[in-house]
């Protein structure tokens, strides 16, 4: 390694993390420079080859080396057994990930503009807030009180927002506020990402993929019928973590060629609309929980919100409402539409089951509320 004092290729570090130069004699815990050689090295035991070590097996694409534990003959000092343990590599897949969603990408039939609605109230928005959905979830009534699979989901969150809609104001602005968590699990495994616990799921994950993006596609379309201008908002969830990027970068594919519809694909689980003097604050509620999140929104979108004069915050994740108001906003955490798991069942975590949405004025801010529930969709 290089000596950061005397630039010599002969530091070393031992073991408390302090460098020690075998040239020059120099000790210090300042950060050293490695060599293009050490670097290419370090990169390639990342990858689980060191033959240098004893450590000859290749890790594929999205792992990387963890450790190893190797089992030594003591008469021949030969090696016998070697366990190689790896874990997911995070930035490779995101990597990987981004790479095939732009590549997937370039395929998409682009959505056609549509004929905006002639008549229009340019002062309000309507947000329309979505969280929890999981789509892809099963729920066995008998056991959970109600009946939840993708075909009864898919319906459900058409006939919402047609409801909803019907019962809204003529809004210049339509706000698709999906707070996460829209789809119940995240790849070919039924499992939550980050605990890997075992989930209820509803068919295989490619068909959840194409149901996911018909009914959001349907969805805009409704949307687009009754507003000029449609922002829409598919944020990231503890359950839908990787699947809420390429809902993001296929959504803003499919539609590019559509000027009245805006995709935020910012990577940033924090989400922010300005309107007017009006500012709106999204977030899951996996990463902050509603007593914290007001002065994270008003760090991360400082400007947005030192312009404005009225600030909500909208948040999901624990399934009910609580709502509280702080010196800088309110924050409102929502229900969910979809019924619930045997997990949330079993653990008596039950509450209403609806979804709303919210009219605001450029100067204002709320003015008005619609309330959908399910069961007046079921009874409809």
């Amino acid at each position: 390694m290089i000596c950061p004092k005397c630039q010599a290729d002969a530091a070393i570090r031992n073991g408390a993390g302090r460098i020690k130069c075998r040239a020059c004699g120099a000790s210090s815990n300042a950060p050293i420079t490695r060599t293009e050689a050490e670097v290419s090295e370090a990169m390639q035991a990342r990858r689980g080859w060191a033959p240098d070590h004893g450590i000859t097996t290749p890790l594929p694409l999205g792992q990387k080396l963890r450790g190893t534990s190797t089992l030594v003959d003591k008469r021949t000092g030969e090696t016998v057994l070697q366990w190689i343990k790896s874990s997911e590599d995070a930035e490779e897949q995101a990597e990987a990930m981004q790479a095939a969603i732009a590549a997937m990408g370039e395929k998409i039939p682009r959505e056609k503009p549509r004929r905006a609605p002639a008549v229009c109230n340019t002062d309000l928005l309507n947000c329309y807030v979505l969280t929890d959905y999981h789509l892809g979830m099963l729920a066995w009534g008998e056991e959970t009180g109600a009946d939840w699979d993708l075909g009864i989901a898919e319906d459900m969150l058409v006939d919402w927002f047609a409801a909803a809609m019907a019962q809204s104001p003529a809004a210049e602005v339509g706000v698709f506020a999906q707070l996460g968590d829209f789809l119940h699990w995240d790849g070919m495994d039924a499992v939550t990402p980050t605990s890997k616990h075992l989930l209820d799921a509803d068919t295989r994950f490619q068909k959840l993929v194409r149901v996911a993006i018909r009914a959001i596609r349907r969805v805009i379309g409704l949307l687009l019928e009754k507003h000029q201008r449609v922002h829409v908002l598919m944020a990231e969830g503890n359950h839908d973590m990787a699947s809420s990027i390429w809902l993001r970068e296929w959504l803003r594919a499919i539609y590019e060629n559509e000027p009245r519809v805006h995709v935020d694909v910012s990577p940033d689980p924090y989400y922010c609309v300005e309107h007017g003097k009006t500012a709106l604050f999204f977030h899951h509620g996996h990463k902050k929980r509603p007593a914290q999140i007001d002065t994270v929104f008003a760090a991360k979108f400082r400007e947005v919100f030192g312009r404005t004069e009225h600030a909500y915050a909208h948040m999901g994740h624990l399934h009910h409402i609580d709502v509280k108001e702080t010196n800088l906003m309110l924050v409102e955490q929502h229900r969910t539409l979809a019924a619930p798991d045997a997990h949330a069942s079993r653990g008596g975590w039950l509450s209403g089951r609806d979804a709303q949405v919210i009219t605001y004025s450029r100067r204002f801010g709320e003015v008005g509320r619609v309330r959908v529930s399910a069961k007046m969709l079921e009874a409809a």
